[in-house]
């Protein structure tokens, strides 16, 4: 038996300890039932799974191959692209800044970015280009960024092309975002942006003084020891990265080369709307610190309050909020409001949020648990009701309960 391994068996007993029901056979399990129904049905490559509560990892599992063209076995260590993912990092950026006093949520956007200010609500347009616009009923406010609920448009030609190359700052894709008219009402409709998350950053950078990177490094990643969670990985950390795969009409899997999926070098834009590489046992540190309200080892993240507003509902009433049935939003948070089908196992006020790569995170305060599935695949028609998100939820959730 390896020291990993040995750690986990230990992690595993002292949950059992304190849950006499946990199973911990079932939690073992867990990774060689995944690879049977996916990696063996070339679904993915492999995985990294991690199940944990506020106290403890008690399984940390990795099976399947990083790379199938080299060989290379998925590890523990190996990293992944967690795309909008990334979001609720964003989201702590704001928060942050506002336990600080620097902002609040229900400030006009336009204090903290000028260029926000004055927009014009899209009413209609015409094929030739011409439209009619009118004044908005209010102000886009950070609140609305964060629930995606702000009515912001998609970026225009010329700067659309951003994620993949890269090339312009964050200061140069806000201002094309806040110089589009107003797609609806700010407050009054959900639809998922990321300009709108990528405004965020710069105004944690307006705000901090710092650049974005900087000052989620120096503010989460440094005093939760997330290591191997960075924006522009390096050469080493590159050499650990997941190949992300689709499923080639000959069913067998076939390594994306397409330009969204790339890290090219020198690149300007960190994307806050979902640019991290990050590992398991970062994303661990960093889902214990949320279940722990706010702080981990000693060192304190976000208030107490601040978890609360970012993981309570904030978008009202509104309908078709999130990508699954029973969904709402709080600040960078996708929340479980009602569990049915692939939430079905998750307790009400369950937060989380998955990626465009197959990447998934779930928090479960009421039964003090956290979930993570990293695998790195294109093409799901929606990762978020995946059948592998949904499978891998459902037997952690059964090892565990009481």
């Amino acid at each position: 038996m390896t020291f990993r391994n040995l750690l986990t068996l230990l992690a595993i007993l002292a949950l059992c300890s304190a849950a006499p029901a946990a199973d911990p056979d079932a939690l073992k399990a867990v990774g060689p039932a995944m690879h049977k129904a996916f990696v063996e049905t070339n679904d993915i490559a492999g995985a990294v799974v991690v199940v944990g509560n506020k106290e403890m990892v008690v399984l940390h599992d990795a099976f399947g191959q990083r790379d199938i063209a080299a060989n290379a076995p998925m590890k523990a260590d190996t990293l992944f692209r967690i795309a909008s993912m990334t979001k609720p990092v964003t989201a702590m950026g704001i928060m942050i800044l506002a336990d600080e006093g620097k902002l609040s949520p229900d400030d006009d956007v336009a204090k903290y970015l000028p260029e926000f200010a004055g927009q014009r609500l899209l009413v209609s347009s015409d094929r030739a280009g011409g439209q009619v616009l009118k004044r908005p009923a209010r102000a886009v406010k950070l609140r609305d960024l964060l629930t995606h609920t702000s009515g912001v448009a998609n970026y225009p030609a010329g700067v659309n092309d951003v994620y993949t190359k890269r090339n312009r700052t964050l200061a140069e894709t806000t201002l094309a975002a806040a110089l589009q008219p107003l797609v609806y009402e700010p407050g009054t409709k959900w639809q998922y942006s990321n300009p709108g998350i990528d405004a965020l950053g710069r105004v944690i950078e307006v705000v901090s003084g710092q650049s974005y990177e900087a000052f989620l490094k120096a503010r989460v990643f440094d005093p939760l020891g997330m290591t191997d969670t960075t924006f522009y990985p390096t050469k080493e950390q590159l050499d650990r990265l997941a190949t992300i795969y689709f499923k080639g009409r000959d069913g067998k899997l076939v390594a994306d080369t397409s330009p969204i999926v790339g890290l090219p070098a020198g690149a300007k834009h960190p994307i806050p709307a979902g640019g991290l590489v990050s590992s398991g046992a970062d994303l661990a540190r960093l889902y214990r610190m949320m279940l722990n309200k706010g702080a981990l080892n000693g060192k304190r993240v976000l208030s107490e309050k601040a978890v609360a507003e970012m993981t309570k509902v904030q978008t009202g009433d509104l309908p078709n909020v999130g990508f699954v049935p029973g969904s709402a939003f709080g600040y960078g948070w996708i929340l479980v409001r009602e569990p049915k089908g692939v939430t079905a196992v998750l307790s009400e006020g369950t937060f989380g949020h998955g990626g465009a790569f197959g990447t998934q995170g779930w928090i479960d305060p009421k039964q003090d648990l956290f979930v993570v599935l990293l695998f790195q695949r294109t093409g799901l028609q929606n990762g978020d009701a995946s059948p592998m998100r949904q499978t891998f939820q459902e037997l952690v959730v059964k090892a565990l309960k009481k």
